[in-house]
């Protein structure tokens, strides 16, 4: 009986033994397949296979699912080569989009291939490739690095590769690159650029619509297109909706179904605007809020194949992606006062705008770095190191300032009541308090905290006043409040503080002020209780750099024969960066100490007489 009972006792747990012996190997072989992939993907790995290459993955539109499987590989293995997405072609450097992360301690070089005969056929051989390290290589948002490379040399392509410096020689990293490659070159005065979500509606920033400055243009003749792969070329998805908005280079769109109800599902997409062409104006007619839907496989039929073949999409490198973590000031709220710019190589003038503004009250600083290579992450690195709450977001695209600010006022729309749109070389100065004997502490954030609860007051605008060299030839070593002293009689346009919330839907300004929601006014600041000191004429070396470019769109460089008799230029100064004579003694009609006073008896250290930002001008 007990012999009996054990047989069926043995009978009974045989096949869960196997199982669970089954099942223990099982583990032990992912834990090796496991341990062996993350070997692959090792930097320390000799050899790299072309095989396998993942790329960063992006989450999709519920119609757009992609493989899980790739998915899941491509959200645990970074690619083992720097897979170019995307090339600008600017007037002075190639710009790559990356979708690996770069480290910036690593060597890169451009790999530059020879042109075959003046065509577009290239010669990939390792005699005909050539090597020059990249000027620059910067984050730019949570799917892409940037890497600005030199132009092509003559009878060399414009698609431009990168290589890490440590890596085989050109001969061996040929076939590595020409399995991961996109032939795609954009220019950058003809492609969409830049794109944000506003609440149902996609917000996208875009070049060579020729749209009139300064002015909304008609949005029913543009479309954008959601989607991923590369829809110019029939591959992937794409989802076509209306404009609801259009001014200078801002589209503004409604979003796909799917996107609109789970934001989140945006993330990685592709968004461009297309121009309706005029066939589909003669037959115009209500579009839906997905209007078209292509793919690479199959045309819809009837109204959608309609749609879609009529569209002309414009080049396109905008993703829409997750903006960072909203910072909130202390006690939680927004912050009373932001101040955001745009800049290009200014470096050395930030810490005193900054630490100068910020005892007057601003809380928060939005830098819009315009290709700068003067060392400027530094300087903000070593000023938030101080507790001065500074970003800096790479903005790469030349002349969009205007197109910057409305989507810098887009960022700082969450975190800031009122943002200050004016540029490192303006600083607010108070007459009547300087002159009535009060420290004026905070006094720029008070001011404007009196209208955040105003139902009509959107907009605080106050005068500039130019200065001149001041008879300097060299740079103040105090500062430029300091060294600046004499002006211009008359102001020069004014710069504005808004509240982000109450902004046309268009976004339209014009750098100096912006369009406000219908029921809202803006407010002219009297000189004697606020002005703007504007060092624009400084020493001519400092002046000179502005002969490189002008940040603004609708503002031509100084050396193009436009306009020569603009506010925005130095008057008599010609197309030449050539200094004028007596430069040093120009635009001085008014000594005006006012400011300099103010900082030398409220910022000066009583026993070496030095200010706070003076160190790091003499460095």
């Amino acid at each position: 009986m007990d012999s009996e009972q054990r047989r069926k006792r043995k009978r009974v747990y045989r096949p869960y033994s196997r199982a669970q012996y089954l099942s223990g190997r099982s583990v032990i072989l992912c834990l090796c397949f496991l341990v062996f992939l993350l070997f692959l993907s090792s930097d320390r790995l000799p050899i790299r296979p072309v095989s396998f290459k993942p790329v960063l993955s992006v989450s999709s539109l519920s119609l757009l699912s992609s493989n899980s499987i790739q998915d899941s590989f491509r959200l645990t293995f970074k690619s083992f080569t720097l897979k170019i997405e995307e090339r600008v072609l600017f007037p002075d450097h190639l710009l790559l989009m990356v979708s690996n992360k770069v480290d910036q301690t690593e060597s890169l070089d451009c790999v530059y291939y020879k042109l075959l005969n003046d065509s577009a056929t290239r010669i990939e051989e390792a005699a005909d490739v050539r090597m020059q390290p990249v000027f620059s290589v910067d984050e730019y948002d949570e799917f892409r690095w940037i890497a600005r490379c030199p132009l092509p040399p003559v009878n060399y392509s414009a698609v431009v590769d990168l290589r890490l410096r440590r890596d085989a020689p050109a001969e061996n990293y040929l076939s590595l690159m020409n399995n991961n490659r996109t032939e795609t070159v954009h220019f950058w005065d003809k492609m969409a650029y830049a794109a944000v979500l506003d609440g149902k509606t996609a917000v996208v920033f875009v070049k060579g619509l020729n749209l009139r400055p300064h002015r909304e243009s008609d949005h029913t003749l543009f479309r954008c297109q959601f989607g991923l792969g590369h829809w110019e070329k029939d591959e992937g998805f794409a989802f076509v909706t209306e404009a609801v908005a259009a001014a200078q280079e801002v589209v503004r769109c409604l979003l796909p179904r799917s996107i609109s109800k789970n934001p989140n599902k945006a993330k990685g997409i592709r968004v461009a605007v297309v121009n309706v062409n005029d066939k589909a104006l003669d037959d115009r007619k209500p579009v839906t809020s997905v209007a078209g839907i292509r793919n690479s496989r199959y045309h819809i039929q009837g109204k959608n194949q309609r749609l879609s073949r009529d569209y002309v999409s414009m080049p396109s490198v905008a993703r829409i992606h997750n903006s960072k973590s909203h910072k909130q000031r202390k006690g939680g709220g927004k912050f009373e006062l932001c101040v955001c710019t745009m800049l290009w190589n200014q470096a050395s003038l930030i810490r005193e705008w900054i630490m100068y503004h910020a005892w007057l009250g601003v809380e928060r600083w939005f830098i819009y770095d315009n290709n700068s290579d003067d060392g400027i992450q530094k300087v903000i690195e070593e000023l938030n190191l101080e507790n001065y709450n500074v970003s800096r977001h790479n903005w790469p695209w030349i002349k969009t300032q205007e197109a910057g600010f409305s989507h810098c006022a887009l960022t700082a729309r969450n975190e800031c009541k009122w943002v200050g749109f004016f540029d490192v070389d303006e600083f607010f100065y108070f007459p009547r308090d300087h002159r009535l004997g009060l420290l004026g502490e905070n006094s720029l954030r008070s001011l404007v905290a009196n209208f955040s609860s105003s139902k009509t007051v959107a907009e605080i605008r106050t005068s500039c006043h130019s200065f001149g060299p001041s008879g300097l030839s060299s740079h103040p070593a105090q500062g430029v409040t300091v060294g600046y002293t004499c002006r211009l009689q008359s102001p020069e346009r004014h710069k504005s503080i808004v509240r982000p919330d109450l902004l046309n839907s268009s976004l339209l300004n014009v750098v100096h002020h912006f369009r406000l929601k219908a029921g809202y006014r803006y407010l002219n600041m009297p000189e004697n209780i606020a002005v703007i000191n504007h060092y624009k004429y400084q020493v001519w070396e400092t002046f000179r750099a502005k002969f490189f470019r002008r940040v603004a769109t609708y503002v031509v460089d100084w050396q193009e024969n436009q306009n020569t008799g603009s506010k925005d230029r130095a008057p008599g100064l010609g197309t030449e960066a050539i200094e004028p004579p007596n430069w040093r003694l120009q635009f001085c009609e008014v000594w005006d100490t006012g400011l300099r006073d103010f900082v030398l008896s409220t910022f000066a250290d009583p026993a070496t007489e030095s200010l706070p930002w003076e160190r790091h001008l003499r460095a």
